[in-house]
């Protein structure tokens, strides 16, 4: 067998081991997890989660990380099987990349760039710009585009594009969130703060620079190294992934009991009418008995009187023989 025609095995695998993704602190060791901001730049509220020092800069410690990672990963796919939406954001450069693929591969709602203010408080005005990334994008792919020049069409192409940076990820976005997932709570201090008004809990990375009491549920964990930030991103991918299925296996047990349900419902509907027509059909049956049995005594009675008036000519012809014979 030539080099040409060897099976590729080995990239099949490599994509199943990242995919597969296990949590144990190996893995976070080797993706830089434990690596926290230098010690002056520390956060007292993030002590807890410090192992210790060294070169000036924190070390955050991984058994915590792992604990709170699995808490984290539980809520998550829960929350996604009870039909809820999770939306994962992350504009810093190190996690733009891990966010869209992450998020990409199990089908989940992302902001990458820019979080625009009032992004879920002013959630109406923001599906309205939805709506219309929704009608250029389709108005382009079906070449109905009304545009009276090449440079009114090269605006609302641009205008696509300016729109899709923006809320690419959030197209199918038609309610509010139930769960948000952040990198980088610092520099997502507007989507904290509009998560934390509206009453949404909070999954998200915290490094030692960070205050975790403002999230529900803090990650300690490196959130300026691409790998740990990929890592910890598709741990969370996973849950979602996980809870989609759950709500779907969920759905589809649901919509089955349904079914039976109204096969029962409907059984029992057609075992009702035939019960009612045959009760139906009895009840004809005696009232047409009683409507004979009613008219016996007339029909007697009729017979009764027929007789006597068939005697009586028959007498009156008997009296005229006699009076002619006389």
């Amino acid at each position: 067998m030539t080099t040409s025609e060897t099976p590729q095995i080995a990239p099949v695998e490599t994509e199943q081991e990242e995919t597969l993704a296990p949590l144990d602190l190996r893995s976070l060791f080797v993706a830089g997890v434990h690596f926290g901001h230098p010690s002056k730049r520390w956060n007292p509220k993030m002590a807890e989660y410090i192992f210790g020092k060294r070169s000036r800069a924190h070390i955050i410690d991984l058994s915590k990380t792992v604990t709170a990672l699995k808490t984290a990963k539980e809520f998550i796919e829960k929350i996604v099987g009870q039909g809820g939406e999770c939306l994962m954001v992350g504009t810093k450069a190190q996690a733009q990349g891990a966010i869209k693929d992450h998020a990409d591969q199990v089908g989940a709602m992302y902001i990458n760039q820019r979080w625009l203010g009032g992004m879920m408080t002013n959630f109406q005005t923001i599906q309205a710009r939805i709506e219309r990334l929704v009608f250029l994008e389709d108005a382009f792919a079906k070449d109905t585009v009304v545009a009276q020049t090449k440079r009114e069409s090269l605006m609302l192409a641009a205008e696509v594009e300016r729109l899709n940076k923006f809320f690419g990820g959030i197209k199918e976005m038609e309610k509010l969130p139930q769960v948000l997932f952040v990198v980088d709570i610092d520099k997502e201090k507007i989507a904290v703060a509009e998560a934390r008004r509206l009453g949404i809990p909070i999954v998200a990375i915290v490094d030692t620079n960070c205050d975790p009491t403002e999230v529900d549920f803090a990650i300690p964990g490196n959130d300026d190294s691409v790998r740990s930030i990929s890592l910890i991103t598709r741990h969370i991918a996973e849950s979602i992934s996980a809870g989609k299925a759950a709500a779907k296996l969920a759905r589809e047990e649901r919509m089955a009991a349904e079914a039976e349900l109204e096969a029962q419902e409907a059984a029992a509907r057609a075992a009702a009418q035939a019960k009612a027509a045959e009760r139906a059909a009895k009840a004809e049956l005696k009232a047409k008995k009683t409507e004979a049995e009613a008219a016996k005594p007339a029909k007697a009675e009729a017979e009764a009187d027929e007789k006597p008036a068939k005697a009586k000519p028959a007498a009156r012809a008997e009296a005229a023989d006699d009076s002619d014979s006389k």
